[in-house]
């Protein structure tokens, strides 16, 4: 039980400069954010076109001691107007030592699948919605076999796209 508190301190000391930013900040990181991804794929940009939504979070702060947790906050895209603002959060159990920032995009493909997340009070990737992640091949193609499902999502930092990362139990809910 000592070591859970101790872990928990921690968390919170880890998360706590992340305090709920404004609409201003929001919208800044996220212009900063998608002109990264289109940098890492042409692709991805007529992909993002194409979306009936596209919900992102520029940053993602994820730290973990055997418990861990992440927290981002973001907002709804739709017809290139800002539709609403969201926070994503998870917790997880397990081997884990470390802490990182990322970048989370979610593309709704189809009206239906954007309808359920706007209706929804609080979605859940993996309960609510499958969310396929698509990774990017030699000079940024798309893997046109995952273009095919109505959720997608890309994980990415200033590295690049990172690999063997997962959105599900995610939860994400509106501000």
């Amino acid at each position: 039980m000592r070591y859970v508190l101790s872990v928990f301190v921690l968390m919170i000391q880890f998360f706590n400069p992340v305090q709920a930013a404004s609409t201003v900040e929001i919208d800044a990181k996220t212009t900063e954010a998608l002109n990264k991804f289109y940098s890492h794929s042409s692709a991805g940009k007529s992909l993002v076109q194409q979306a009936k939504g596209v919900l992102i979070f520029p940053e993602v702060y994820k730290a973990g001691i055997g418990i861990g947790g992440e927290y981002g906050e973001g907002k709804l895209i739709i017809g290139g107007k800002t539709d609403g603002y969201y926070t994503i959060f998870s917790a997880s159990i397990g081997l884990q030592l470390g802490a990182q920032i990322k970048s989370q995009m979610i593309l709704f493909m189809t009206d239906a699948a954007l309808q359920q997340f706007k209706n929804s009070q609080g979605w859940e990737a993996g309960v609510d919605g499958s969310v396929a992640l698509v990774t990017l091949g030699v000079g940024g193609t798309i893997d046109t076999s995952t273009i095919q499902d109505p959720i997608i999502g890309f994980i990415f930092s200033n590295k690049g796209l990172m690999y063997n990362l997962s959105l599900e139990g995610s939860k994400i809910t509106r501000k």
